[in-house]
Order: C-alpha cells, then sequence, then structure tokens
C-alpha cells in the first residue's frame, strides 16, 4: 500500500508540473492579450487546467496522508532509531571536554657539539 502510494504520488507530481506549464500565465506582458483566451473555446481549457492544477495538489496532499499512514512500522522505527542515534551523537559532540587530553611528547636529543676539524 505504501509502494502504491507513491508511485501515485510520483505520477500526480509529474502531471502537476506538465498542468503548470501548459497554462498562460495571467500576468505581465501577457494579460493584455486576455480577450483572446476566449476564442475558440481556449476559456474553457484554461478553467479545466486550472481545475486539474487544485485536483493533482489536492490528491498529493491525500496520497502523503494515506502514505504516512500505511507506512511499514519497521521503517518508523528504524527511522526513530536512527534519529536517536543522531541526537545522541550531536549531544556527545556538544558537551564539553572534562579533562584537557596531554599528548605524549617527544623526546629531543641533546645537541652535540660538532668536532673541531
Amino acid at each position: 500500500m505504501y509502494t502504491l502510494c507513491i508511485v501515485l504520488i510520483l505520477i500526480a507530481s509529474v502531471l502537476l508540473v506538465l498542468a503548470v506549464l501548459v497554462q498562460s500565465p495571467k500576468s505581465g506582458m501577457a494579460a493584455n492579450f486576455g480577450a483572446s483566451n476566449q476564442v475558440m473555446g481556449v476559456r474553457q481549457t484554461a478553467d479545466f487546467l486550472e481545475k486539474f492544477t487544485w485536483g493533482m495538489a489536492v490528491a498529493i496532499l491525500v496520497l502523503s496522508l494515506a502514505a504516512t499512514l500505511a507506512m511499514d512500522s519497521h521503517l518508523v522505527l528504524e527511522s526513530n532509531s536512527a534519529a536517536q542515534e543522531a541526537n545522541a551523537l550531536i549531544e556527545k559532540l556538544n558537551t564539553p571536554v572534562e579533562e584537557a587530553v596531554e599528548v605524549p611528547q617527544a623526546e629531543v636529543p641533546a645537541a652535540t657539539e660538532e668536532k673541531a676539524n
């Protein structure tokens, strides 16, 4: 069920993008040519595209909620455990170091006097 919802969301997303790209802009220079939209039934096409766009947006919303509800509990537990591990790591990195760690120093041999020739 989860996979089906994800596939339907992807299809609806592609259709939504295509519907938005096909629509003509309603502002800017194209607004001056608004009267030409009513020739030969183009106005009904614009109404259909607008309704189709809203329908796809609502479909994506509903399918997203359905996918969340249909998500396998194993995936939810795995996601929660990963989040808990990430939070533990962040806390560990943010805690101040209580004691300064001493780095061992290498011993430098004493300088030897150069022998005179």
